[in-house]
């Protein structure tokens, strides 16, 4: 099968796992190699940079109901990726108020029901999270919204690199990931973000030292790292960085 090939089911299985939108794939693809998921993972900053762009299409065509169609296009945008993120969240929060009272972390974050501070810290974090949208829509960045969502998963990838994970799906796509291939995505973001400017490039750093920060305190909590983790890192840049970016510019 060939490298495009591959790239195109790469990024089909990202889009389809990480949005609503929709995707169908032939009953002969067989999605569980390891070249199909290297690209899988490597998709994950084009998927964000989709989403994003459709988001701020959304906004511009409603753009004349100001404040309520801010609001209303930061919702979109999270409802694009079927809340799949800041459902970690949930999971997580559960899991790091267990730990300390010596409950098993990883038990809580399996488990299907949520925690009263899981529901409390996702509710924090959606309403910041459309806080900073509606922000950043409103004032016409449109170009550090998109920079953000696509450094933001980009932190995922290279977080694959990094850590261990206690789950087989996670260290299967960590075990597919090229390396060879990550650095070009690096260099090609970087290139881009050079490209783009003075915010870009504070976006792009300042994204990646966050995602590496927080995944650790967090691990550090936990003492283990799976999906849910990587989830709730994803969802705490972004809110960081619409506050930063809302505050330099």
């Amino acid at each position: 099968m060939s490298i495009f090939r591959n790239f195109y089911l790469g990024f089909k299985f990202a889009l389809s796992y990480f949005s609503i939108l929709p995707v169908s794939f032939n009953s002969k693809d067989d999605l569980s190699s390891k070249e199909i998921l290297n690209f899988m993972v490597l998709s994950l900053p084009l998927v964000g940079a989709i989403l994003g762009i459709i988001t701020v299409l959304i906004y511009l065509f409603i753009e004349n109901l100001e404040l309520y169609g801010a609001v209303i296009s930061a919702l979109i945008y999270m409802i694009l990726y079927g809340f799949i993120h800041t459902e970690a969240v949930l999971d997580v929060a559960d899991a790091i108020y267990a730990s300390h009272s010596n409950k098993d972390a990883y038990k809580i974050i399996k488990e299907s029901t949520v925690g009263a501070m899981g529901v409390l810290y996702a509710i924090a974090l959606v309403i910041s999270k459309v806080a900073g949208i509606t922000y950043l829509l409103l004032h016409n960045l449109f170009i550090e919204f998109i920079i953000i969502i696509i450094v933001s998963r980009l932190s995922l990838v290279i977080l694959f690199r990094i850590h261990k994970f206690r789950s087989i799906f996670a260290t299967q796509l960590k075990e597919s990931l090229n390396q060879n291939h990550l650095i070009i995505a690096i260099i090609s973001i970087t290139a881009l973000s050079i490209y783009i400017g003075y915010s870009a490039i504070i976006i792009l750093f300042s994204g990646i030292l966050l995602s590496i920060f927080i995944s650790f305190w967090i691990k550090n909590k936990l003492s283990f790292v799976n999906g849910d983790v990587l989830g709730a890192t994803l969802e705490s840049v972004e809110v960081i960085m619409f506050l930063l970016i809302a505050k330099l510019i």
